[in-house]
């Protein structure tokens, strides 16, 4: 199955506009394309990196897929999955 550019796109605005450190888009039970941003503990990086990466679903992912089977969800999930860094005080 073929990714197309805009995906990269949406997955890196999720990101860099967002605020998140992780966003998962959902192709099917075998496929799914993530973004993350490198985080370095203790210090605020002045550039942020991107790492994408297709591929087979994570553990964390299949439990996922296994909810939205459950729950009667067909995949492609439309939305994308976004995961935020914990809020400190």
């Amino acid at each position: 199955m073929k990714v197309s550019r805009q995906v990269f796109g949406q997955l890196a605005e999720c990101i860099l506009e967002g605020g998140a450190y992780k966003a998962t888009k959902y192709y099917g039970d075998k496929l799914t394309v993530k973004a993350t941003r490198k985080r370095f503990k203790g210090k605020a990086p002045k550039t942020i990196d991107i790492v994408f990466r297709i591929g087979p679903p994570n553990y964390e992912e299949r439990k996922f897929i296994e909810k939205c089977f459950a729950a009667g969800r067909p995949l492609p999930v439309k939305k994308i999955q976004v995961k935020y860094p914990p809020k400190t005080k």
